[in-house]
């Protein structure tokens, strides 16, 4: 019904740059916050950044002042611009979205995307 799709993984080196984005289908009515999350080998999921409907931000303190995040609400997709990339980045990154749908009456749904693999080499 709603589904979240991801792309702009790969490799890259350290220091590098790499743009994720995370595109909303679906019946959709409106989406609230968008956001990405990566989980690293070992590790619990861990938000990276948000950003609400009204266009507000939040980062994680790792990675503030290197990452941003935008959205299109036209396009329904949220971007993450990663720069000055570190081996610690390396995750596999998630979209999170919350959505609202009308269809078949209303509900709200937090919606995940597959997954994408970001690895950054020394």
């Amino acid at each position: 019904q709603v589904q979240l799709v991801e792309s702009g993984g790969g490799l890259v080196q350290a220091g590098g740059s790499l743009r994720l984005s995370c595109a909303a289908s679906g019946s959709i009515f409106s989406i609230n916050v968008m956001g990405w999350y990566r989980r690293a080998p070992g590790k619990q999921r861990e938000l990276v950044a948000a950003i609400h409907s009204g266009g507000s931000t939040d980062y994680a303190d790792s990675v503030k002042g290197r990452f941003t995040i935008s959205r299109d609400n036209a396009k329904n997709t949220v971007y993450l611009q990663m720069n000055s990339l570190k081996p610690e980045d390396t995750a596999v990154y998630y979209c999170n979205a919350g959505i609202e749908v009308v269809t078949g009456g209303y509900r709200y749904l937090e919606v995940w995307g597959q997954g994408t693999l970001v690895t950054v080499s020394s």
